[in-house]
């Protein structure tokens, strides 16, 4: 992919409405989504693939901003998620996503996706925060060249 030019945020995040709220720590990165009834299975909870993809899309970022100024491409090789509690439509998610361990070739990521409330609540009431899904991932870097 040389000379390809990278689309931030990429496609699949504004098409699940996925937004990054703080990056600031290398290694780190926080996001949220609204998971409407779009995203729903037949049962009416969100499906586990949107879950899923939320966790991706975080620990890649994180891979990647664990890769302090280095021009790299995060590829993930691997992922495993375990879904802690059903989600009904209409709720705020966040996911905090960390690099536990990485280097020059590869970083090992957790990913933490809560449940913070309905849409319109405040976030971070005490109680209103449970935990859905955990995640962990392994992302191979590749070099970029001309950015």
């Amino acid at each position: 992919m040389p000379g390809k030019r990278i689309q931030v945020p990429p496609n699949c995040d504004l098409t699940l409405g996925m937004v990054c709220v703080e990056k600031s720590v290398p290694g780190t990165t926080t996001w949220r989504a609204v998971a409407d009834e779009r995203f729903c299975n037949p049962a009416g909870i969100i499906q586990g693939g949107f879950l899923a993809a939320m966790c991706d899309s975080a620990m890649g970022a994180s891979a990647l901003t664990y890769a302090e100024g280095r021009k790299v491409f995060a590829r993930n090789a691997e992922m495993k998620v375990s879904f802690l509690a059903p989600v009904p439509a209409d709720r705020v998610l966040e996911c905090v996503a960390v690099v536990i361990a990485g280097g020059r070739t590869a970083a090992f990521v957790e990913a933490e996706l809560a449940d913070a409330g309905p849409v319109g609540s405040e976030p971070d009431l005490p109680g209103s925060r449970r935990v859905v899904a955990k995640a962990s991932s392994t992302y191979l870097y590749a070099d970029r060249e001309g950015g």
